[in-house]
């Protein structure tokens, strides 16, 4: 049989990554987001389960919100209670690994590596954009914490809407700019990447997988206190 033929018999395996594999993961990646993100795919597109773990190296898993992406550092943002389990464990640890995964298009995107608080300014910046309750709900919870009742943090809310001048009995419209300022125990982080996993499923489990991995080093002064070392290697796995 010749080699065209076995070619044409051999099986169709649906969508793949692209041959051969792109020199940096992140550009696909921003690109597999913002198509979910204008497709609407899902409720929250940018949403992420993010993997930290604590001292004793027991794992802890939660979602959160991906609210930035730097294809050219390499790396991607979210913002959170320094003071909670996942804020306490990021500070300790400093390493996590996030995951993406848009059902609807059949795509998996794994990153992990270092991470580090994000700049005060981009901090402010992210939390005066968000709706005031929301604002007010930074302040309210001491996140991760027990508390007695729904009743007792109703009554912690109403406490904080008090203590900005706000009436719990006539609250300003949900669009109305009320002066919250940003809690000094609440503020981004920042996940740099050294390895990135891109995913697409495909017919019989053959999906396609590649895995990118990158070395970083310490540099203090630099934003989260690495840098890379190199450039990414991209490797295709099997499924």
């Amino acid at each position: 049989m010749s080699r065209n033929a076995d070619q044409s018999d051999a099986p169709a395996l649906g969508q793949s990554l692209p041959e051969p594999l792109p020199p940096d993961p992140f550009p696909l990646f921003h690109a597999w987001l913002r198509e979910a993100e204008q497709q609407r795919l899902q409720p929250n597109p940018n949403a992420m389960a993010l993997a930290s773990v604590d001292e004793r190296g027991r794992p802890s898993c939660r979602i959160v919100l991906c609210k930035g992406v730097d294809p050219a550092a390499g790396s991607i943002t979210f913002f959170t209670n320094y003071a909670g389990r996942k804020g306490r464990e990021l500070d300790a640890t400093r390493r996590a690994a996030a995951c993406f995964h848009w059902d609807a298009a059949d795509r998996q995107v794994r990153i992990e590596g270092v991470v580090a608080r994000a700049p005060d300014a981009a901090s402010d910046a992210y939390f005066s954009s968000r709706p005031w309750m929301s604002r007010l709900g930074a302040w309210a919870s001491d996140q991760s914490e027990p508390i007695a009742s729904r009743a007792a943090l109703a009554a912690k809310v109403e406490a904080t809407m008090r203590r900005f001048g706000i009436d719990p009995l006539a609250p300003p419209a949900a669009d109305t700019e009320v002066a919250i300022p940003r809690p000094p125990h609440w503020g981004g982080y920042t996940l740099l990447a050294e390895q990135v996993e891109l995913w697409v499923g495909s017919s019989a489990r053959l999906h396609d997988r590649a895995r990118w991995v990158r070395p970083l080093i310490a540099r203090p002064g630099s934003g989260s206190g690495f840098i890379a070392d190199g450039p990414w290697v991209g490797t295709r796995l099997q499924p």
